[in-house]
C-alpha cells in the first residue's frame, strides 16, 4: 500500500461526502471503485498542506474561503488527456460538411476544451479551407472548461511537441512556432491563429446560454465522468445552443447520445441536429 494512504485513510463516511460533493458541483460520477483514485490523488495533497487527514481537507474545500483549493480538487480528479487531431475523422467529416454548406460566418464551440488542443486543432482547419475560400473570414471558436489551471495553458499555446505528433509538417509550418535552446521539445500556436480562439470558465451543470448559439459544437470525452442523469442533462443543455441543422460531436466510444433532441447519426460521434 502506498505510503501517503497508510498514513492519510479515506473513511467511509469522508469519501462520500466527497463524491457528494463532486457530483453536486460538477456532476462528476466518482463511482465506488475509484475510491483507491481518489485517495491516491488527494492524499498527496493533503501530505502537502499539512493537514490532519481527508476530514480537514474536506472542510478546507467546503468552506467560502477555501482558497482555490476546490478548484484544485477539480483538477486532481479529472483526467485532461489530449492531443492535436484526435479522432481524425471527425475533422475529415466538419471539413466535408463545410465544403458542401460553404458558410460565411461560423461558431465553434469546444464545450470541454482542456489545454486547448482540440480548439487550437479547429482553428487550424478553419484558418485553411477559409484561405481555400470554402468559409467565409467571420469564423471563431470558443473553448470551455470548469478547470481554471488547463484554461490557463490553453491561453498560453504552448505544448510538448508530442501533443501535435499527429500534425503533419506542413501544418506545423504554417501554424506554429518550434522552439529553441531551453524550449527545445515546445511548440508554440502561432499569435495570428490564437486571435482566432477565446477561452472561458464554463460549468456545464449549469446555465450555458450566455455563450450564445453556433453553427459547430464539439462535446467530446466528457460525457464519461457523468452519470445517466447528468448526461442528460448536459446534452441537453449544450444542444440548446447549437442551432438547427448545426453539427454535434462526441467522443467516439461515448455511445448513444442522452438527450430529447432529435439528432441524425452522421458517424460513430457525429450528428446533425434536425
Amino acid at each position: 500500500m502506498d505510503a501517503t494512504m497508510e498514513a492519510y485513510p479515506l473513511s467511509d463516511s469522508v469519501f462520500s461526502q466527497i463524491r457528494s460533493l463532486m457530483h453536486e458541483s460538477i456532476g462528476l460520477d466518482l463511482a465506488p471503485h475509484k475510491r483507491t483514485l481518489v485517495s491516491a490523488r488527494l492524499g498527496a495533497r493533503v501530505q502537502r498542506l499539512g493537514l490532519s487527514g481527508f476530514e480537514a481537507y474536506l472542510h478546507r474545500v467546503s468552506s467560502d474561503q477555501d482558497g482555490g483549493e476546490f478548484q484544485m480538487m477539480v483538477d486532481l480528479l479529472t483526467t485532461h488527456e489530449t492531443y492535436f487531431f484526435r479522432e481524425p475523422k471527425h475533422f475529415a467529416l466538419l471539413e466535408a460538411e463545410l465544403r458542401q454548406a460553404r458558410p460565411e460566418r461560423l461558431r465553434v464551440w469546444s464545450a470541454a476544451s482542456s489545454f486547448g488542443d482540440e480548439a487550437y486543432t479547429l482553428a487550424m482547419l478553419l484558418q485553411e479551407l477559409q484561405q481555400r475560400g470554402i468559409i467565409g473570414a467571420e469564423w471563431s471558436i470558443l473553448g470551455t472548461d470548469i478547470s481554471e489551471r488547463v484554461l490557463r495553458s490553453a491561453q498560453a499555446a504552448i505544448y510538448p511537441a508530442e501533443r501535435l505528433r499527429h500534425v503533419t509538417p506542413e501544418r506545423l509550418r504554417r501554424h506554429c512556432l518550434q522552439g529553441h535552446g531551453d524550449s527545445e521539445g515546445l511548440v508554440q500556436v502561432h499569435p495570428d491563429l490564437c486571435k482566432r480562439v477565446s477561452f472561458g470558465q464554463l460549468n456545464l451543470c449549469h446555465s450555458v446560454q450566455g455563450v450564445g448559439l453556433f453553427e459547430v459544437v464539439f462535446l467530446r470525452n466528457v460525457l464519461i465522468y457523468f452519470d445517466g442523469p447528468t448526461k442528460r442533462e448536459v446534452v441537453n443543455r449544450v444542444l440548446a445552443q447549437l442551432k438547427p441543422g448545426g453539427l454535434f460531436f462526441i467522443g467516439s466510444a461515448e455511445g448513444r447520445v442522452p438527450c430529447d433532441v432529435a439528432l441524425q447519426p452522421l458517424s460513430p460521434g457525429a450528428f446533425r441536429k434536425l
